[in-house]
């Protein structure tokens, strides 16, 4: 799918998608409840849809309504047949199942789309390994075999937080009271108390014992109930991108004091607007892109903790600086650090690719609006914002989708 945008300004109101982060998280805690509980305001991207169909294949009984999703808790987490779960591209779905999956005995396969397969899990390699249990992976499947047993987990602090909340998730049903140590530094530490607070949400308490321990008594049982998601700010700040660029979109839907880490957007965006300031990414590794472009388009800017954003959809460092450079912007890419020189951009001369990456097709799409372009592989959007161009037409950006 190629979007095709000519120059033109956002301008109204729109309301932020509902937070694909914390949807992930209230899903799987209704599903682990006894009951049914309700979910509403649940966006239906690529992620949520690869975490329902997992759910279901666990037991979970799911409806969807609109975009509420009624969710009847699985009966027996401990005694799950084997299967074979697709996660389609969906990190968050894949880290964050795969230990529940080892409360049972029963050999599990997961299996997935672009490069999911590629995307690193060491950490429940390792986990599995210490403990006696089997893990195999190929390009193609990861294979589980085994019952995790309570105790201390030691967990590297400075690599996706994805691996704290799956265990998160499963230690309550684990026979002694288990801990997670944290090496530090720590990084995205808001997405760890985003998985803290959906399950305390579902009367399930963890608790920092210090600022790099978390602690969980077993025994604990998820309960039913019903709420709602909140507004995305990884998906907002795209929105409020356009108004760094001479548009004026009002973006609701939005949680004040949100946990969400990328709501850092809006202390961010002034500094970019103000000169050439330096920002640390490793927290908010997921605003890099449109971080990127922003500056690009303003006077520059040096992001710090970046070596993260090789491991994303896409190598997004490299990518951007690849795409960027079609504007005519100037980008250093260092192990850690990224550097945007101020330049004068323009309209592209070739078109744009999106790496089959949701972020930087969106972030490519705020600054065609300025200049004018087309993107390739635009249909990457719907892994977590499928409505994405369909707001922007509303907000009067020239859209065309062929």
């Amino acid at each position: 799918m190629t979007a095709i945008i000519k120059k033109s300004k956002a301008d109204g109101c729109a309301a932020a998608p509902s937070s694909k982060s914390m949807a992930h998280r209230l899903l799987i805690c209704a599903a682990l409840a006894k009951g049914e509980s309700v979910i509403k305001n649940v966006t239906y991207s690529e992620d949520i849809l690869a975490t329902l169909d997992c759910l279901s294949k666990m037991g979970a009984e799911i409806k969807k309504e609109g975009d509420t999703v009624t969710v009847r808790g699985i009966e027996n987490i401990c005694d799950i047949p084997e299967s074979d779960f697709f996660c389609r591209e969906s990190g968050s779905t894949l880290r964050f199942i795969l230990p529940l999956l080892l409360l049972n005995e029963n050999r599990q396969r997961f299996t997935g789309a672009g490069l999911l397969m590629k995307r690193p899990m060491s950490v429940y390699e390792e986990i599995c390994k210490e403990r006696g249990l089997s893990y195999s992976q190929t390009l193609d499947a990861i294979e589980i075999k085994g019952t995790l047993q309570g105790g201390d987990f030691t967990v590297p602090g400075n690599i996706s937080s994805q691996f704290v909340s799956g265990l998160l998730f499963t230690l309550p049903f684990l026979k002694a009271e288990s801990r997670i140590k944290l090496i530090p530094p720590v990084e995205s530490r808001s997405y760890i108390n985003m998985t803290v607070d959906a399950m305390r949400s579902f009367g399930v308490f963890v608790r920092w014992e210090d600022e790099n321990t978390l602690t969980a008594s077993s025994g604990q049982a998820y309960k039913s109930c019903s709420l709602s998601v909140e507004g995305d700010y990884s998906g907002a700040a795209f929105l409020d991108a356009f108004n760094v660029l001479g548009g004026s979109v009002t973006v609701t839907g939005l949680r004040e004091n949100s946990l969400q880490g990328d709501s850092v957007y809006k202390k961010h965006y002034p500094l970019l607007e103000g000169g050439k300031p330096k920002i640390d990414v490793s927290d908010c590794p997921d605003l890099a892109p449109i971080l990127m472009t922003i500056a690009s388009a303003k006077n520059g800017a040096v992001f710090t903790g970046t070596k993260r954003l090789r491991l994303k959809e896409s190598d997004r460092g490299t990518v951007m600086k690849e795409e960027l450079s079609k504007f005519g912007a100037e980008i250093k890419t260092e192990e850690n650090k990224i550097t945007v020189e101020p330049s004068t951009l323009h309209k592209p001369t070739e078109i744009l690719s999106g790496h089959n990456d949701h972020r930087v097709v969106m972030s490519l799409a705020v600054l065609a609006s300025r200049y004018g372009a087309e993107i390739d592989g635009a249909e990457a959007v719907s892994k977590s914002f499928p409505g994405f161009f369909d707001v922007l037409k509303r907000l009067g950006v020239e859209v065309t989708i062929k």
